[in-house]
């Protein structure tokens, strides 16, 4: 798993990531809105768990931990059924301040709490 310290906007030529920790994404399929707070450059998930995702995008892409806004929950997103969150506003989530500490030009600043703990 990967996190960065502080986040920036994703540079293409730096890794296989489109998105960093920090980040605001909306799902491409389900229409929910996040924040990363972690990657991993492929899935890192066992095949069980693969095996049970509706979609099973290409596990040889970076995938996500995301904390969905207006909810509980934290998903683990493929790339590419990721985009930016055109909406830019802050995120409701009970976590965010367990591992960000403000939100800066439309990013969260991701503090060094490790994920996940």
């Amino acid at each position: 798993m990967i996190q960065f310290n502080p986040p920036s906007p994703p540079d293409s030529s730096s890794s296989s990531a489109q998105f960093r920790p920090g980040q605001l994404v909306q799902h491409r399929r389900y229409g929910y809105r996040g924040v990363v707070v972690a990657l991993d450059l492929e899935c890192q998930a066992d095949e069980g768990w693969y095996q049970s995702n509706k979609t099973q995008p290409d596990r040889d892409q970076a995938w996500y931990h995301v904390l969905v806004h207006a909810s509980h929950q934290v998903t683990y997103a493929a790339q590419s059924s990721l985009m930016g969150d055109p909406a830019g506003g802050e995120i409701d989530h009970p976590l965010i301040d367990r591992f960000f500490t403000e939100f800066v030009n439309g990013f969260y600043v991701r503090n060094s709490r490790p994920w996940p703990e």
